[in-house]
């Protein structure tokens, strides 16, 4: 995401330069004004989340050790949520006069190809085998890049690994008081 989010970026780079329409006379800034980078950020961001979420997250099941995974009820919620945050930082850009309103629909419109294109690449990646090929190469195991957002829940991997390590800790300095005894 966070490479589709930069390439998205690039995309919005590259369009201002070709289309060079200045900001409303209001705003006095510096820079083209289309289309809005703030609209496709977050509709690109938002876009990907909710394409993620509903389409390609699919949490394991509950263990006693692990979490409660979030049911599609939840995802979609969050989804709705975050689309409906890009809409209002869209709509931010009118209403503080950084933008026309045809400056932001396109920013929106740019996001959401962006997102769609960016989500269609990465699941074909996926299921040819590529991204698998990808992390095997030496440089991008130099860098530690796994891809683990599908199988594995982050957070919770994150909060046993501390647990561990919190536990060998505890084990260490109980066994170095009972040797000071």
């Amino acid at each position: 995401m966070f490479a589709g989010q930069m390439a998205c970026e690039a995309v919005n780079f590259v369009l201002k330069r070709i289309i060079k329409e200045e900001r409303p006379k209001q705003m006095h800034g510096k820079g083209y004004g289309m289309p809005s980078s703030h609209a496709q950020f977050v509709t690109f961001f938002s876009v990907h989340l909710a394409l993620f979420l509903l389409l390609r997250h699919t949490p394991p099941k509950a263990t006693k050790a692990s979490h409660t995974p979030l049911p599609f009820a939840q995802r979609l919620a969050l989804s709705v949520a975050a689309l409906v945050c890009a809409g209002l930082v869209a709509g931010s850009r009118v209403y503080l006069n950084y933008h026309t309103p045809k400056q932001v629909l396109v920013g929106c419109v740019a996001g959401v190809v962006s997102a769609v294109g960016w989500f269609g690449i990465t699941t074909i990646f996926r299921r040819s085998g590529l991204l698998e090929y990808a992390l095997d190469t030496p440089l991008v195991r130099l860098f530690r890049v796994r891809d683990l957002v599908v199988e594995e829940d982050l957070p919770q991997s994150g909060w046993e690994k501390w647990e561990e390590r919190r536990a060998m800790s505890h084990t260490r300095r109980s066994t170095q008081k009972t040797k000071k005894r």
